[in-house]
């Protein structure tokens, strides 16, 4: 397996951020690690052995994104608008800075093939990845979140400013966008998988909000709730992300 180790600037963040490459040629996929994660994560805990065959075969390169958790959403810091505003520049740096060199990275890798991308990730990846999905669909096709919660109620509480609630997917999904975001889901496939298992809530309970929220607004959602013995782990994950996989690229 071809893997590549990079680190750039970003301006945005005003530091170094740092990712991976797993693949040499294939559908570009960005991987958010679990809260507190770094961009090695996906490696030393299987989820890339677990779609090796994949990446091997040349269907798929995964990009491994770097977490700022202790900056933005899971900083202990008082000042909570400081926190939501450093996530927005986060959001930023990959919509702006790592996006871009990804898409650029893919079509010179796929010759000249322009794929769109798919993000995925686990419980708090699974948040970073949905609220970049929705923010930023025009440029992806697909979603991939696994035991997520869709609320910023774990994070900020009941403190839900303009700019808290633009990251809160149960919230701002129920408003109306002024672009054309709303077109663009109906053509990308979504996935929210949960187990039923253990600590498996409250993201259950808001894995079903949002499958209910997407169906009522016509987007087309898959919903796939695991069994009771699957548990909020990465067991659970790594049998997921590949299953997913084989019925999503060839669909």
């Amino acid at each position: 397996m071809q893997i590549e180790y990079r680190k750039e600037y970003s301006n945005h963040l005003g530091r170094d951020m740092e990712y991976k490459v797993y693949g040499h040629r294939g559908k570009p996929v960005l991987a958010f690690p679990t809260s507190f994660g770094r961009f090695w994560q996906w490696e030393d805990l299987g989820m890339i052995g677990s779609v090796e065959w994949f990446i091997n075969n040349g269907d798929i390169q995964v990009w491994t994104v770097d977490g700022l958790d202790a900056e933005t959403t899971k900083s202990d810091s008082w000042d909570m608008m400081g926190r939501i505003r450093r996530y927005d520049a986060y959001m930023g740096y990959i919509r702006d800075e790592l996006l871009p060199n990804v898409l650029n990275w893919s079509r010179w890798a796929n010759d000249g093939f322009e794929h769109k991308a798919m993000v995925t990730g686990a419980s708090m990846g699974a948040f970073h990845a949905a609220n970049f999905f929705f923010h930023q669909p025009w440029q992806l096709d697909s979603l991939v979140a696994m035991s997520g919660a869709y609320s910023t109620d774990s994070l900020f509480g009941n403190y839900k400013p303009d700019e808290v609630a633009a990251y809160s997917p149960l919230n701002y999904l129920q408003g109306t966008f002024v672009d054309d975001r709303w077109l663009a889901y109906q053509r990308c496939k979504i996935v929210l998988a949960c187990g039923q298992g253990d600590w498996e809530e409250p993201m259950l309970t808001e894995t079903k909000l949002l499958g209910d929220l997407l169906r009522r607004r016509d987007i087309p959602v898959w919903e796939d709730l695991w069994g009771h013995d699957q548990h909020h782990d990465w067991p659970l994950w790594r049998a997921q992300f590949p299953y997913f996989l084989s019925k999503l690229l060839w669909s």
